[in-house]
């Protein structure tokens, strides 16, 4: 289970993260990276928000989602890329590989995840 919960809280962190990255972006044709965030840390926390009621119908309450510390780096598309790096480095850990419905969850939120970067990398 804390597998599980460390995954939740970096889907967490990465919100947070997005959300004061979008409150900080400026300058000229910055609209497509502002928009790109908002859109990421609205829709991140619905993922997690479903992936820790699903793990919680599955297994049991999940009562240590730990506060992670926030990254120092000022790059959003190096931040994301680093803490999708994390969820997919941890995911079959925490969850059986075998527990599709769960896993799919988690799809859902990796696929978030390379939707923004490509956003953020390549539209201006």
């Amino acid at each position: 289970m804390e597998l599980i919960g460390r995954l939740i809280g970096t889907l967490f962190l990465s919100r947070e993260y997005a959300h004061r990255a979008h409150l900080r972006v400026t300058g000229v044709g910055s609209f497509a990276k502002h928009t790109a965030l908002g859109e990421f840390y609205l829709a991140i926390i619905d993922k997690a928000d479903t992936l820790t009621e699903a793990c919680q119908g599955r297994y049991d309450l999940i009562v240590d989602i730990p506060y992670l510390p926030m990254p120092e780096e000022d790059d959003p598309v190096k931040a994301l890329e680093s803490f999708l790096e994390d969820i997919e480095k941890m995911r079959y850990d925490a969850i059986d590989k075998k527990d599709s419905a769960i896993q799919n969850i988690i799809d859902e939120a990796v696929a978030t995840f390379l939707s923004t970067l490509y956003k953020l990398r390549k539209l201006k």
